[in-house]
């Protein structure tokens, strides 16, 4: 079987300006990313990053990648609308999956994908996250505990302005009480989108083994070959006799 072919795309600019940033994730967010997965049977990674030519992302490069995560903040501005096109094409018309993580929901690719503004709450003050499985059936979820505590993170609350998921599979507290849809999936033309929220610059969260896991089969999820209707019968399923 061949492998699947990810890129993990990371625009790079808190790490190179920002010495907390830097000494959490030294040689990127990418790379943190990147550097579990290619540990992980079948799959075969590689980065990008938006100071690269075409922000990495070339034609190329896209027609070799069976999943794209997607990491940005600060610069969302700066991603060209054309590169933007490249990648929404590749989603709706070759199926290629799309992961975007933390504050990528105001990413240009992800606004466009859900049609809505992306609008939530926010606080940057080290609270600590549950983060609570509510489908324990879907594929993403698989091998996970009930709950994956994070020590600290920047909380993301409702009202969350996205479209109703295909399926929500995980949903976050904050010490201050606030909620958060944290895992939800979309499909979208031949292609398969997954929202996960945890992964604030400022905290270790891409050093978290289970926050790794996530991605890890989201990924998977991502490059399934299967149709929109297959993955809604496997969201379906039954829960196993004695669960």
């Amino acid at each position: 079987m061949s492998p699947i072919r990810v890129t993990v795309w990371n625009e790079f600019e808190h790490e190179k300006h920002n010495e907390k940033v830097r000494s959490i994730y030294p040689d990127g967010i990418h790379e943190a990313i990147a550097g579990h997965l290619r540990k992980q049977d079948g799959l075969e990674v590689t980065t990008a990053t938006l100071d690269q030519p075409e922000h990495g992302l070339t034609e190329e490069v896209l027609e070799k990648t069976d999943v794209l995560v997607w990491w940005g903040h600060r610069a969302h501005h700066k991603v060209e609308d054309a590169i933007v096109d490249r990648v929404q094409k590749h989603v709706l018309l070759r199926g290629m999956g799309l992961i975007v993580l933390h504050s990528g929901h105001f990413a240009k690719i992800f606004k466009r994908l859900m049609g809505t503004t992306c609008n939530l709450a926010w606080r940057e003050a080290k609270d600590k996250e549950r983060l609570w499985v509510v489908n324990p059936y879907h594929p993403i979820t698989a091998g996970l505990p009930p709950c994956i505590e994070i020590g600290e993170e920047e909380m993301y609350g409702e009202f969350f302005d996205i479209p109703e998921p295909d399926a929500l599979l995980l949903v976050s507290w904050f010490t201050g009480g606030e909620v958060f849809r944290s895992g939800a999936v979309w499909h979208r033309g031949k292609g398969k989108v997954f929202y996960f929220r945890p992964g604030h610059e400022t905290y270790p969260t891409y050093h978290n083994p289970e926050v790794l896991k996530v991605i890890e089969n989201g990924v998977r999820w991502a490059a399934f070959a299967g149709n929109a209707l297959e993955n809604k019968v496997w969201n379906a399923k039954v829960p196993p006799e004695g669960a």
